[in-house]
C-alpha cells in the first residue's frame, strides 16, 4: 500500500460513516480501519518530507560550493 491508496481508502471509509447507517459493530471497524490508514499516511508523508529537506539541504550544500 502507497499513501495514495491509503488516503483513496480512508476518504471511501469516512464516506461510509457519514453517509450509512451502519451497524455499531460495523462503524468501529471501520473506524478502527479508518484510524490505522491515517496513521500510515502521515507516516508516508514525514518520510516523503523528511527526504525531500534532506535533498533541499544537499542542493543547498552544493550551491555554497559554486561560490
Amino acid at each position: 500500500m502507497n499513501y495514495e491508496e491509503a488516503l483513496k481508502e480512508l476518504e471511501e471509509i469516512v464516506g461510509k460513516l457519514e453517509s450509512e447507517n451502519l451497524p455499531l459493530k460495523e462503524a468501529q471497524t471501520l473506524f478502527e480501519r479508518a484510524s490505522f490508514l491515517a496513521k500510515f499516511a502521515q507516516e508516508e508523508l514525514k518520510k516523503t518530507t523528511g527526504k525531500l529537506y534532506e535533498i533541499k539541504r544537499e542542493l543547498d550544500g552544493f550551491t555554497e560550493e559554486e561560490r
